[in-house]
């Protein structure tokens, strides 16, 4: 099997953290950038944040959308091919199915389509 799985995710009270978890199996992300995306019930999916390949490097490039600055940060694992999404201070607002796509030889910055791999999605939702 070649694929990327997301885990991590749950229900959470506004101004807790989670820790998602984006595992490839079958493949290596060494060379690949991944992105993590959500969608919420009738909108657009959202791109959230990246990190960008490196292949052999521990300096990353690294991306995050406006709304998650400051609050969420991506990190890679590479020996355990596995790339991290940690989220503090959740909102109401972070609410949705998070995903994460790899590209391989991509470094985020410029267009990009996100058609190597996509994970199944995992589940966050920020409520009282």
């Amino acid at each position: 099997q070649l694929q990327l799985v997301e885990s991590g995710g749950g229900l959470v009270q506004p101004g807790g953290s989670l820790r998602l978890s984006c595992a490839a199996s079958g493949f290596t992300l060494d060379y690949y950038a991944i992105g993590w995306f959500r969608q919420a019930p009738g909108k657009e999916r959202e791109g959230v944040s990246c990190i960008g390949s490196s292949g052999g490097s521990t300096d990353y490039a690294k991306g995050y959308a406006n709304s998650v600055k400051g609050r969420f940060t991506i990190s890679r694992d590479n020996a355990k091919n596995t790339v991290y999404l940690q989220m503090t201070s959740l909102k109401p607002e972070d609410t949705g199915v998070y995903y994460c796509a790899a590209q391989k030889y991509y470094y985020c910055s410029g267009p990009v389509i996100w058609k190597d791999y996509w994970g199944q999605g995992t589940q966050v939702t920020v409520s009282s």
